[in-house]
């Protein structure tokens, strides 16, 4: 049976090798919300439910230039009109909000997200179609009579590093809605100063964060204490086996971060009653996929049924400033009361025990104001980076000198000599900073997850775009 409707890359409108809807691809399994029992039904009824005329059956693989329609042109004239997927809470499966899946002009050879985004990577034109993607989701939800109370919108982690634009401040302020901004581990490993000041952008604004495909990865576990989003979306690919060993390792950790944090967590690609089982088993609040019903436009959402305000109001409040902290991570430690004398033996033995147990799946970022320090940690820091999921390093030192695999951002000195090493893992978080010299030094060793996340949230914000 075919399951290309259910592919995670189509759903999602982002770039990726997934296979067509083609004419032989005549019955897809799809189970509206509500109609649990109906019998599996004809592509052309998809494409019904989604509010598309019947010639998109044939026209979807029109060849672009006969067409008449081309990546410039679609960016000029704002051709994307987005579809929307159902999020369902699992306990009563009550619909909470919508994810936008982006779409290019119907009847065209861009009408498919796969195509569409492929274009513009081509024409090195991404960044634009990510704006105008997120730019026409929200004025269609702003534009609806009854809008949603949550709409996801996806990031692209090649081109988080843009600013937003002027239209999406305008979009955002004051919006009868919440936003969620979905985006991967790779946005943040990538550019993960722009990333936080992103997330800040969209905090201020009094709207959400979701950190997307988590379990893919292992770097998306370490991350997940940085980044405390609102909303944790696991990989599809934890519900096709979860019985699996890594399965459950990362549903214990990702459940662990939610009693925390207050974070939901949300399961994708549930199509069948037997996936609807392993999403709750998993521990996942809400929901999305084809047995819920598949893309559609705004207005056939409305009219199978209104979304209601519970899901905006379950999501904790937005907390601005939270990503961007202020100071140094020495500083930060001390506002706690962490910081006490010590002696450079009982500095040096802390870092290395914190160093000893940082894993293939940690987060290392170090910061240091004195190059003497720096060069004598860079070692160390080049082993980790052979191993650990990101390695990053702050220190006034000439790019040359630090080893392949570390992130480096070049930085003067100051005045008082200060250094911090911190370690995110999904099972292992402390951080060790120290101030002053040899004859007179303070330092602090903390394995407090808040405090540790604070500190490395001041080393990353220094790291390149």
């Amino acid at each position: 049976m075919s399951r290309t409707l259910a592919s995670r890359n189509v759903l999602r409108g982002r770039v990726g090798p997934v296979p067509s809807l083609g004419p032989e691809d005549d019955t897809v399994e799809v189970t509206p919300l509500g109609m649990l029992e109906t019998p599996a039904i004809t592509r052309a009824s998809v494409l019904q439910l989604a509010g598309l005329p019947s010639a998109v059956r044939g026209a979807a693989d029109t060849d672009t230039r006969r067409s008449g329609w081309t990546i410039e042109r679609v960016l000029a004239e704002r051709a994307v009109e987005p579809l929307f997927q159902p999020i369902v809470e699992l306990a009563r499966l009550r619909p909470v909000g919508v994810e936008a899946l982006a779409r290019g002009p119907v009847g065209s050879g861009l009408w498919r997200a796969r195509d569409l985004f492929a274009a513009a990577v081509a024409a090195g034109r991404l960044a634009e179609l990510d704006t105008l993607c997120a730019e026409r989701a929200l004025e269609t939800v702003r534009a609806a009579e009854a809008p949603p109370a949550l709409v996801f919108v996806n990031a692209e982690p090649a081109v988080v590093d843009q600013p937003l634009s002027p239209r999406l401040r305008e979009l955002m302020s004051d919006a009868p809605f919440r936003m969620v901004l979905e985006y991967t581990e790779r946005a943040l490993s990538a550019h993960p100063a722009a990333l936080l000041q992103l997330a800040a952008a969209v905090q201020a604004h009094g709207h959400c964060l979701a950190l997307d495909d988590v379990g893919a990865d292992p770097m998306s576990l370490a991350f997940l204490p940085l980044l405390e989003p609102e909303v944790v979306k696991l990989d599809l690919q934890l519900l096709r086996a979860p019985h699996a060993a890594r399965t459950v390792e990362v549903v214990a950790a990702v459940n662990a971060v939610a009693e925390r944090t207050g974070a939901l967590i949300v399961a994708e690609g549930i199509e069948t009653p037997a996936d609807l089982a392993n999403a709750r088993a998993l521990g996942a609040h809400w929901g999305q996929g084809l047995l819920f019903g598949g893309p559609a436009t705004l207005a056939v959402r409305e009219s199978i049924g209104a979304h209601e305000a519970c899901g905006a109001q379950a999501l904790r409040a937005s907390r601005p400033g939270v990503h961007l902290p202020a100071g140094t991570p020495f500083e930060a430690a001390a506002a706690r009361g962490k910081a006490r004398s010590a002696t450079p033996g009982l500095f040096g033995a802390h870092l290395e025990h914190v160093l000893r147990r940082a894993g293939h799946e940690a987060v290392v970022l170090a910061t240091c104001t004195d190059a003497f320090t720096a060069r004598s940690w860079l070692p160390s820091l080049t082993g980790l980076a052979e191993r650990a999921a990101f390695v990053g390093m702050v220190a006034p030192l000439h790019p040359a000198a630090v080893g392949p695999g570390v992130r480096f951002a070049q930085r003067g000195g100051a005045e008082v000599e200060e250094c911090a090493l911190v370690v995110v893992a999904p099972r292992y978080t402390a951080a060790v900073c120290g101030r002053g010299s040899h004859a007179a030094m303070e330092f602090a060793h903390t394995e407090d997850t808040a405090l540790v996340a604070e500190m490395a949230r001041i080393i990353l914000q220094q790291l390149p775009r």
